[in-house]
């Protein structure tokens, strides 16, 4: 990304670049033509300073409730509603969205990583290591996508989680040895919830069944399920029928590899207490 441009005192990407920084952009020139606080705008659209602030400063993708929310606020005749597709078509890969669109409606997830922290349970600044270490020039644009895709998993309904992870994912420091104990922290902290599990496979266990590489599944309430298989450039979704079910059933052998739930968070905290 290019070098960031300072708007207001708030770190900006330059609008010119990134449809996500001209996002923020409009809002604060059109919120403040109308007078109103960050606050006051909060209230009127159903959300937080902080977040009104987080997209005005680029670092949040918006809804598009939010943005049509803004249109009826501040009397713009729908240009928050236009603008937002754009949005979404530049902040993810366009082979990536298919798989985004369907996550949402999600009943369950199965993940597996063997190299990362899951990236719908990832930190913001532990993101931003993956990104930047990367040298993506849309580093930024992602890293808010990313979090931003981390929002249905506050949804009351919300999908059940079932997280497998490689060992590698707790030994590989990732962003320094603070980031990486608080993206620890954070795993353990999603455990907590009982709609999330998460195990790890011990390097003790050797080969496994998914040593080529990481793979998410999801389980449709309506409709075929799907998996999204990774890869060095880009991934891929699939809803065959014969794939899902063989990667369902690799994801079992993982599962019955795996550490409990609770030694596997036990593990977790002790390499996050290492590192701090």
């Amino acid at each position: 990304m290019t070098a960031e441009q300072h708007v207001d005192g708030n770190p900006k990407a330059d609008p010119k670049v990134s449809t996500l920084a001209y996002f923020g952009t409009e809002l604060r020139i059109r919120r403040e033509e109308a007078g109103l606080s960050q606050t006051t705008l909060g209230r009127r659209t159903f959300c937080t300073h902080s977040y009104v602030s987080r997209i005005e400063s680029g670092s949040r993708v918006p809804s598009e409730e939010f943005a049509q929310r803004c249109d009826d606020a501040l009397c713009t005749g729908g240009l928050f509603a236009r603008l937002w597709p754009v949005v979404i078509e530049h902040a993810y890969p366009d082979w990536f969205r298919p798989f985004v669109d369907l996550e949402k409606d999600a009943t369950e997830v199965w993940n597996f990583q063997n190299q990362v922290a899951p990236g719908l349970l990832q930190t913001e600044e532990y993101a931003r290591a993956l990104f930047s270490a990367a040298r993506l020039l849309n580093a930024e644009d992602l890293v808010a996508a990313r979090m931003t895709r981390q929002q249905i998993l506050e949804r009351d309904d919300r999908a059940r989680m079932w997280v497998v992870l490689d060992e590698n994912v707790l030994r590989r420091v990732v962003g320094g040895r603070a980031v990486m104990a608080r993206q620890l922290h954070a795993l353990v902290e999603a455990a907590e919830d009982p709609r999330t599990v998460v195990q790890v496979i011990p390097y003790e266990v050797g080969a496994h069944a998914s040593m080529d590489g990481p793979f998410v599944g999801l389980t449709m309430s309506e409709g075929a399920d799907v998996v999204y298989i990774d890869g060095r450039a880009r991934g891929h979704v699939s809803a065959a029928p014969q794939q899902v079910a063989d990667y369902r059933y690799a994801y079992d052998l993982l599962r019955a590899d795996a550490l409990p739930p609770k030694a596997s968070i036990e593990l977790i905290a002790a390499r996050a207490k290492e590192l701090s």
